[in-house]
């Protein structure tokens, strides 16, 4: 009798810490479920969640979203001025939004004011034995140099491959027109979206 009454307050305590473990559970499933609906509340705050489904992400101006301006270009063909001793290359928008930039042609004309992040990359295929390129801000007549890429060529002529990458940060008026140029005429440059390339976002 006395194993039996052991073995039934045994079992009775058991079955109080599963009741117990089980109510503490269900609590917690309870608190994650208050937690998940907030911050589905937030999302929806954040992201402008309409009845009709639409969200400031697809409507930025009508939200008084700021909306970046990017322009990625890649190249299209090579200009050669030898009273300059200058080679440009033409370039076609690869990937851009916003109406901060414009393109024509060698060059990009900036509309609104600000500071813009700039990077570029030439591949050169040339046998002189440095090269390089500039970027270069005209304004009102006035030229300034943004940034230069300099870069050694390898002695092996029958490979005679490198690429120059430069990048940096810079404030740009309105009218700002900015052109990537390699100093030396003729210059023997690979032609390639993954290669050569020059791009501008708003920050």
């Amino acid at each position: 009798m006395l194993k039996a009454f052991i073995l039934c307050t045994v079992v009775i305590s058991l079955a109080c810490v599963c009741v117990a473990v089980l109510s503490m559970q269900w609590r917690q499933i309870q608190m994650l479920r208050v937690e998940l609906l907030n911050l589905e509340q937030q999302v929806k705050l954040v992201t402008g969640s309409r009845a009709d489904g639409e969200t400031c992400c697809h409507s930025a101006a009508r939200c008084g979203v700021e909306q970046r301006t990017i322009m990625h270009l890649v190249p299209v063909s090579t200009h050669s001025y030898d009273e300059r001793d200058l080679t440009v290359l033409t370039w076609a928008v690869g990937r851009g939004y916003g109406a901060g930039l414009q393109l024509s042609g060698e060059t990009i004309t900036v509309v609104n004011n600000g500071t813009y992040f700039i990077y570029s990359q030439v591949l050169y295929k040339d046998t002189t034995w440095v090269m390089g390129h500039v970027i270069t801000k005209r304004m009102n007549g006035a030229e300034t140099k943004l940034m230069k890429c300099l870069k050694s060529m390898p002695s092996n002529v029958s490979l005679p491959l490198n690429s120059c990458y430069t990048a940096g940060a810079h404030f740009l008026e309105s009218g700002s027109v900015i052109e990537l140029s390699i100093p030396r005429k003729s210059a023997d440059l690979i032609l390639s979206a993954q290669a050569t390339f020059l791009g501008i976002f708003s920050v």
